[in-house]
Formats: structure tokens, sequence, C-alpha cells
């Protein structure tokens, strides 16, 4: 094979790989930046604070993803619902942080806020995109928590049963700035929930016709501090079926014992981390945190029998 031919070879390659990238970020809106696959939204990162028509100021916030999309369009993901106007898509908040003898809400956006900083990545290429920011918790224009988020997506693949699904995997920073700061999910009845939480759209049929699933099988039960490693909820959204599952990842501090929060009647799931063991955060040494959601069309990812 002759050069002239090799170099041909190798930029036809190139051409074609990037052929089959197909994700886009886009700002859709001064609050938001969607991402698309095939001219198809996945998500939008809502980087701007946000308020729905209707809501007090005090429920503004920002640094979370909704809409949220499964493969065969179905939106999974809820904002600013009635019955728990505070959840909010894929996000990750604690209900009990206190700095310097002050305890904030970032759960019920109580006087400490989330807030985004800047952009840190928006790549897409080999097949995935990568979303990085860094956000701050603040009291005021006071920040005290550094937060790095890195979201990377990657493209839709089979899945059992010929349905496809998406998987987003996620890594989450968070380091004190000047002064230790506490976390700790609530303390109200022992719930402990708290962290990582994906809050699901309507399904149709309501709570009879939600499903939840874990490791373990079917939880046809709500659960509080429930011991899984994964969960998932399945159901039909908008006429067409689909499920979202949050996988706790190895490393997580109290990994595999993480207490769960799962909920039927509006489509809930946290990983409840730290729970109701307080977690420090310090200066110069930052939380680490990993997940993996993964987005599904059909009727989940391991259906039971």
């Amino acid at each position: 094979m002759n050069s002239a031919l090799a170099v041909l070879l190798t930029i036809s390659t190139l051409i074609a790989a990037e052929a089959k990238t197909e994700f886009a970020f886009r700002e859709i809106n001064p609050t938001g930046m969607q991402l698309s696959d095939g001219g198809k939204p996945v998500f939008v990162y809502n980087f701007g604070m946000v308020l729905a028509p209707g809501f007090p100021e005090s429920m503004r916030r920002s640094c979370y993803l909704h809409p949220v999309y499964a493969p065969n369009g179905a939106l999974l993901s809820d904002d600013f619902n009635a019955d728990h106007p505070h959840h909010r898509g894929i996000s990750w908040m604690w209900p009990e942080v206190t700095v310097d003898g002050r305890q904030g809400d970032l759960w019920m956006v109580k006087r400490f806020q989330q807030r985004f900083v800047g952009w840190k990545a928006r790549e897409t290429q080999g097949g995935t995109a990568k979303l990085a920011v860094e956000n701050g918790w603040f009291e005021g224009d006071h920040k005290f928590v550094k937060e790095d988020v890195e979201m990377v997506v990657h493209g839709v693949e089979q899945a059992a049963g010929g349905n496809e699904q998406r998987v987003i995997d996620f890594s989450l920073s968070f380091e004190a700035v000047d002064k230790p700061v506490r976390i700790l999910g609530t303390s109200e009845g022992k719930k402990g929930f708290g962290g990582f939480c994906f809050r699901f759209a309507p399904r149709d049929g309501g709570t009879a016709k939600t499903i939840i699933r874990s490791e373990k099988g079917l939880s046809p039960k709500d659960a509080v501090l429930g011991k899984h490693h994964w969960a998932e909820v399945a159901g039909v959204f908008q006429g067409k079926p689909a499920w979202g599952r949050i996988d706790d990842r190895e490393g997580n501090p109290g990994y595999p014992n993480n207490g769960w929060l799962l909920r039927h009647g509006f489509g809930f799931l946290n990983v409840s981390c730290p729970g109701l063991v307080p977690h420090t955060l310090e200066p110069g040494k930052p939380l680490l945190l990993k997940y993996r959601v993964t987005l599904g069309a059909g009727e989940g990812s391991s259906p039971a029998k």
C-alpha cells in the first residue's frame, strides 16, 4: 500500500468515526444547556436559576438535569410538581447542611443555594459526550463549598429484548472552601434521605402501574433506608414504556450498604448517602461520589417474572 492511499484510508476512517458521533450541545435558553443525539434531546442541564410560573421566588434553583428522555423519546423526569415542588429531575442535594453553626437546606432551597460557576468541558467525540461544570454552594454571595460535576454520556445500545438504553456516568466532587461543612440526610422521622436523586415524570395509570425493581427483585412497597446496590422505576410515560435506573458505585462511602428512598406514588429514587450518619466536608479533602444512570425503553433492565 502506498503512502497516499494509506493517508486517504486514514482520513476516510476518521470521517466515518465522526459521522457516527451525533451528540451536540446547544444553549436552548438563558438557563439551559441541551444535549441531543441525532437531533433528538437527551437532557437539559439547568445551569441558570430556574423558577416555574406560579411558584414562590424561594423555590428558584439550578444545577440539575430536566427534562431527561428515554431513547424512545419518553419524558422520564419531572420538575416543580405540585406534590413535591422541591423535587427536580436528576439532582444531588442535602436537607441538612451546617457551616460555622448555621444550618441550611439545599433539598428545600432554604438559606443555601447551589449555583453554576463555570463550564469545564463540553465535548463530543468517540461516540460519547462529556459535560463538566463547576458549581458552588452559596450563602448569599459567599461560596462555602466547591462542587465539580462530570457527566459522561454514552450512545444508545441494544438491551435485552431488543430495547434500547443509554448510560450516563456521573462523577461528583464536593470540597469545603474555607471552613468544615457538615452534611446529613433528613433527621425528621429518621428518614435519612438526601444525596443523589431521580424524580420521575407521571406514569400512565399512576401508582398502581408504577414498578420499582432492585437487585432483590420487585419492590412492591415504598422503602426508607432500604439497602440496595441499584434500583429503577419503570412504567408507561406518555404512552411509551420506559424506565430509569440508578446504580450506586463501588468506592462511594457506605457502598454497598447505603439506604435508599423508594417511592411509587410520585416516582422517586434516592441513594441516601450519608444517611443518618453525618459527613464533614473539609478544605483540601473532597468527597467523591460516583453514580451510573441508565435510561431505557421497554419494561425495564431486568423485568421480573
